[in-house]
């Protein structure tokens, strides 16, 4: 894992938003696993941003969403197509009939999940996978106790995710038991991963992540057995890793060898 300890939540979101514009600026038909929730929204708008400044152009950029909420349709205000729409799809020049998030009032769930899984390798993959991180761990709604090996599927939530994720409904009686989510191991198939975490409520889950055993406890602690997985988190985040200064060393190391090439 290569790990980047930001200053604060501005400057991963300024990170993640130039990773991402990097992609795309190499090859204009990539293929973007992307994220909802808090941490990501600040990547979004800095790469709204960039695109204004740049012209960079999503055209032919494809994109699949890592889960919805069982039993919301997608006109639903706390779906996770409203939330990609509004927060970034409506400001780019990107064809929303490429843009993949599960439907979550499918009639057939199970066949929903293997045209999820069939769309992403007809796609060729993933090329960089956005991923946030769950205060207990999780990835996607995988949530601890999860299979490593687990493919596109649908997950019981738990009492602390819905808890977590209540603040975008209007009650939490509101929040889905169940969601549609990308495996542990399709995650694990992108050839890219880049990890956001922000705030000390992440702390605990960035440590188990990085230095704790790989464990279906912590699902994200699979991802250390990705050769591309960056992780980009604030000081705060950073809080409870053992080997902080360490990261911060390699990273400074990294740097110099880079201009020295």
């Amino acid at each position: 894992m290569r790990v980047i300890i930001f200053p604060d939540a501005e400057a991963v979101a300024d990170f993640a938003a130039d990773e991402l514009a990097t992609t795309v600026a190499r090859n204009s038909s990539c293929v973007l696993g992307l994220a909802t929730g808090g941490t990501p929204v600040g990547a979004y708008r800095r790469l709204i941003e960039k695109r204004r400044e740049s012209g960079l152009s999503f055209a032919s950029v494809v994109t699949f969403n890592l889960d919805e909420y069982l039993g919301l349709p997608p006109s639903h205000p706390a779906s996770y197509r409203t939330f990609m729409n509004e927060n970034l799809f409506r400001h780019l020049d990107i064809d929303l009939s490429r843009t993949h998030i599960p439907r979550g009032d499918c009639e057939e769930i199970e066949m929903e999940c293997e045209a999820f899984e069939s769309k992403i390798r007809a796609a060729g993959g993933i090329d960089l996978q956005l991923l946030g991180i769950g205060t207990d761990g999780h990835i996607g709604f995988n949530e601890p106790g999860s299979s490593l090996a687990s493919r596109t599927r649908v997950k019981t939530l738990t009492s602390q995710t819905r808890r977590d994720n209540a603040r975008f409904f209007e009650s939490s009686d509101d929040v889905p038991r169940s969601a549609i989510t990308m495996g542990v191991q399709t995650i694990l198939e992108s050839r890219g991963i880049l990890v956001l975490a922000t705030g000390a409520g992440k702390a605990d889950a960035v440590s188990a992540m990085i230095e704790g055993p790989i464990s279906s406890d912590c699902p994200a602690s699979a991802l250390q057995m990705h050769a591309r997985t960056t992780v980009a988190i604030d000081e705060a985040a950073a809080m409870k890793l053992r080997r902080a200064d360490y990261y911060r060393q390699a990273e400074l190391e990294r740097r110099r060898l880079r201009k020295s090439y």
